[in-house]
């Protein structure tokens, strides 16, 4: 990894920190790639989600984050879901693509969920999800200081397959789901006398948000995801959203010991959301040097095809 030309402690501090990161990634605990605005791309990670919407949703996330440190992480999802004609059935199809150093992997997932009523605002899901995953590992970009022989090869469209499982339970106000996208803990080995590239890790996550009715023009909703992965400390996202004349969306977020976020988002219509947000770390890499923060932006829209008196936009 090529860092830029900084003064020399900045420099050792961040290719240690990089280093360090991209070891646990690629040798032990792989996490799945993170999200801010995750009440926005809930499908990404809980199957159970897919056709929760009650029509055709389709929604487009790209993340940056540590924007000013060579070989810092990037994301890319596209989600499309939908409820079919039959009753209480779900489809979804996902697209993740999540870049760190040398390292990209891509994941292709088909989502399926089964609703059931349990009573007249109540749903309650099950979710499964198969995935394809593609691992590409480029070692010749490594700028390293001791050439390591075991790391010449590259790995090109490494293929593995995966499944996942989650339950979410909604009604207009309230949400919660319990997931795994991935359960195969797959290693990845790269021919040669090296040992494993990496091992897929599960990653439990639990979700949930309510909407108050603060008064007819502003709803405020609390949200919590919590993310376990073994080998990696505990996730916990914690974050705060007001709605204003069912338009305007303005919060904050707090990633434990980890982060400090804004968020802000616009309905154009009922059918179009715009989201922003933006995270400042409170780590040591947080005060690094040409580390300006992460940013994240999400385009949702709605495919809404009632006739007569809409439904307000959901919140989540």
């Amino acid at each position: 990894m090529i860092i830029p030309n900084l003064k020399s402690s900045y420099k050792l501090t961040l290719l240690f920190t990089l280093v360090t990161f991209l070891t646990e990634f690629t040798s032990h605990a792989q996490q799945d790639a993170q999200y801010t605005q995750y009440m926005y791309n809930t499908v990404s990670v809980n199957p159970g989600y897919a056709g929760s919407r009650g029509q055709i949703s389709v929604a487009a996330l790209h993340r940056s984050q540590w924007v000013g440190l060579d070989g810092a992480p990037t994301t890319q999802t596209f989600n499309i879901h939908s409820p079919i004609g039959y009753r209480g059935v779900g489809l979804g199809l996902s697209i993740v693509n999540d870049k760190i150093g040398p390292t990209s992997e891509t994941y292709f997932d088909i989502d399926f969920s089964y609703t059931v009523y349990t009573s007249n605002e109540g749903r309650l899901s099950f979710g499964l999800k198969g995935s394809a995953h593609l691992l590409d590992i480029r070692y010749s970009e490594l700028n390293q200081i001791a050439p390591d022989n075991s790391l010449q090869n590259d790995i090109d469209n490494q293929f593995s397959p995966n499944v996942g499982a989650g339950v979410y339970y909604h009604t207009e106000k309230f949400y919660a789901g319990i997931s795994v996208p991935r359960i195969l803990e797959t290693r990845h080995f790269k021919e040669g006398p090296a040992p494993s590239t990496a091992k897929e890790q599960m990653n439990f996550y639990f979700i949930t948000g309510y909407v108050w009715d603060l008064n007819p023009n502003l709803k405020f909703k609390p949200t919590i995801l919590t993310k376990i992965v073994q080998g990696a400390p505990l996730q916990l996202d914690l974050s705060a959203n007001f709605m204003l004349s069912e338009k305007f969306i303005l919060g904050a977020a707090y990633r434990w010991d980890a982060a400090f976020s804004g968020l802000v988002g616009f309905n154009v219509s009922n059918k179009f959301l715009i989201g922003l947000a933006y995270d400042r770390e409170i780590t040591e890499l947080g005060n690094a040097l040409y580390n300006d923060g992460s940013f994240e932006v999400i385009l949702r829209y709605d495919f809404i095809t009632t006739k007569g008196n809409l439904k307000s936009p959901r919140f989540f």
